[in-house]
């Protein structure tokens, strides 16, 4: 590789040309920041933290490349049962054109994200992760998961819903801090927001601790009936989780 070839900030690839690292479909740019407030250095174009969320201050530190390690595959079995009734259809389908081939759960081609919006792209990839999921492709997660993380740093804008997404896609790189950083984000949002309570029950089925899942399920239900009164649109796309989740809590 000559001095004046570029590679990419988040997997290291060379990049030839273009908005997107032709591999992770990680932004090409240059430049990057480091969060105020855990510390991580997020891909370049990143405008919020892969780890916790928190919005990124402009900061002229030079970027460092972190590459984005997949690993704890092994945590896929302990989240089939939740993710398995997720279900890969969302409202708002990405209207972007997207290869044929790229559609079916076994095929690990990447869609076209150059054509998609920020939010379009991340939730294309979130969904490809779980679709792989549900299906035990453990390869296309391993190979999409990276992708979609990096997708999610360079949204314009996060809500609760991207926040769980995120979280999901972070159990499983077996980051539980990035993960439980999230819920800790949507908490501290909305301090009786469903997701919350459904990521650390989740982290806390994975560590196997008892009080952790025992608070989560007690916090849950306690404030299920008035945030189901709050018609939030993440809760209508979700309601197979939630109806799962009140179930256990309930029956515990």
């Amino acid at each position: 590789m000559t001095s004046g070839d570029q590679t990419c900030g988040a997997c290291g690839a060379a990049l030839r040309g273009g908005r997107f690292c032709g591999e992770c479909g990680a932004a090409a740019g240059p430049g990057g920041t480091r969060c105020s407030g855990c510390g991580a250095t997020p891909p370049p174009g990143a405008r919020f933290c892969l780890s916790c969320g928190r919005a990124l201050a402009a900061t002229a530190n030079r970027w460092r490349r972190v590459p984005l390690i997949v690993g704890g595959i092994a945590l896929v079995a302990v989240l089939a049962a939740l993710l398995r009734t997720e279900g890969t259809a969302r409202s708002g389908q990405p209207a972007g054109p997207v290869p044929a081939a790229a559609i079916g759960a076994g095929d690990r081609t990447p869609p076209d994200l150059s054509q998609m919006t920020p939010r379009e792209r991340f939730d294309r990839l979130y969904n490809r992760v779980m679709q792989a999921s549900e299906g035990g492709d453990t390869a296309t997660v391993a190979q999409f998961t990276p992708m979609a993380l990096a997708a999610y740093g360079m949204l314009d804008a996060v809500d609760a819903d991207a926040r769980y997404h995120a979280a999901m896609l972070r159990l499983h790189t077996g980051d539980t801090r990035g993960a439980a950083a999230l819920a800790d984000t949507i908490l501290a949002a909305v301090p009786t927001h469903l997701f919350g309570y459904v990521i650390r029950g989740t982290l806390a089925r994975w560590e196997r601790d008892e009080s952790a899942l025992t608070l989560a399920h007690r916090m849950f239900a306690a404030n299920y009936d008035e945030e189901q009164s709050a018609n939030r649109p993440e809760y209508r796309d979700h309601k197979t989780v939630l109806d799962r989740f009140l179930e256990e809590a309930r029956r515990k």
